[in-house]
């Protein structure tokens, strides 16, 4: 089982940036695609970005497409979620997630681990 801990969420105004991380343990961080989703204040599950195992193939939602960013570093155990030019619709909590199959999916069912989420909030 793999253990997920995000951080670096906070308030920022809009037209702002920040970087996600997400620190895995309990498991070999390289055989887990990884992956983030977000919750906004009444809004369904929503997926954000993957990156299979390797780090060589990314998948970006639509939403945040040309502003998010996803990568890791193997070496340390560690995604990340490079967030640019940030909208008041994308306040959510956001949550690491991960799984054995080295796809991007963008169904919540297909991710088998989860972190607790941390919130960013984005003001106008």
């Amino acid at each position: 089982q793999v253990q997920l801990v995000e951080s670096g969420g906070g308030l920022v105004q809009t037209g702002g940036s920040l970087r996600l991380s997400c620190a895995a343990s309990g498991r070999t961080f390289s055989n887990y695609g990884m992956g983030w989703f977000r919750q906004g204040p009444g809004k369904e599950r929503e997926f954000v970005a993957g990156i299979i195992r390797s780090g060589g193939h990314t998948y970006v939602g639509d939403s945040v497409k040309g502003r998010f960013t996803i990568s890791r570093d193997n070496a340390k155990n560690t995604v990340y979620l490079q967030m640019n030019s940030l909208k008041p619709e994308d306040t959510a909590v956001y949550y690491c997630v991960a799984d054995q199959r080295n796809l991007v999916a963008t169904s919540a069912s297909q991710w088998g681990y989860w972190g607790q989420g941390t919130q960013v909030t984005v003001s106008s």
